[in-house]
């Protein structure tokens, strides 16, 4: 029956995965510096982990219930995802620029994307409402085990869909400077305007 459960989990989460959002924009914006996608991704897939080892720990439902913990999340997390969008729009990623000085480093890249999703407050929430729905208390492994599992398996498979994106955009923009300036600007763009409406959603609510 655990099979079946985590085909199900994996048939909605993979929804989620290739949903653009804030993830896509900053994979992108990776892949438009030399071998910056692999540290890039790695980052973004250890915010998901500890996002999975907060819910599967029971934190996150205490953290969910304390109003001022989830406004100091989402303005934590929306204030560097301002600084990191405006960053891009003022200064695009272009490919074939990993070697400038000013360049981040495989460790900049890595730091960079734990941020953007561990603290991003939509994936901590997406995470407290989807994991435990595909929890059975009566089976053989532990709630914390089938958790630790569920999110184990948006994780792969957010590497995978984030790595294409990744080497996609490397791929097809790094011989066409003007259209990468573009789409690191949009991309940049993407990440304010996401920025902007958890801002207006918590204060408005």
């Amino acid at each position: 029956m655990m099979l079946g459960t985590f085909a199900a989990f994996w048939a909605v989460s993979i929804l989620f995965v290739i949903t653009p959002g804030v993830d896509w924009a900053y994979t992108i914006a990776a892949g438009m510096r030399d071998r910056a996608v692999p540290p890039a991704v790695g980052g973004l897939l250890l915010g998901h982990l500890a996002a999975t080892l907060i819910v599967a720990a029971g934190v996150g439902a205490l953290i969910a219930s304390m109003p001022i913990a989830m406004t100091i999340l989402t303005v934590a997390g929306s204030a560097y995802l301002l600084w990191l969008g405006f960053g891009m729009l003022m200064n695009p990623p272009m490919p074939g620029t990993a070697e400038q000085a000013d360049a981040p480093s495989a460790w900049g890249w890595l730091v960079k994307g734990v941020c953007v999703s561990g603290l991003n407050p939509k994936v901590f929430l997406l995470f407290l409402a989807l994991l435990p729905q595909f929890v059975n208390p009566s089976a053989a492994w532990s709630v914390p085990a089938q958790i630790l599992a569920l999110g184990l398996i948006h994780i792969f498979s957010c590497g995978v869909v984030y790595l294409m994106v990744g080497y996609g955009s490397h791929a097809v923009l790094r011989t066409r400077p003007q259209a990468a300036k573009v789409v690191g600007r949009i991309s940049g763009a993407a990440m304010v305007a996401i920025a902007a409406f958890l801002l207006l959603g918590q204060f408005k609510g």
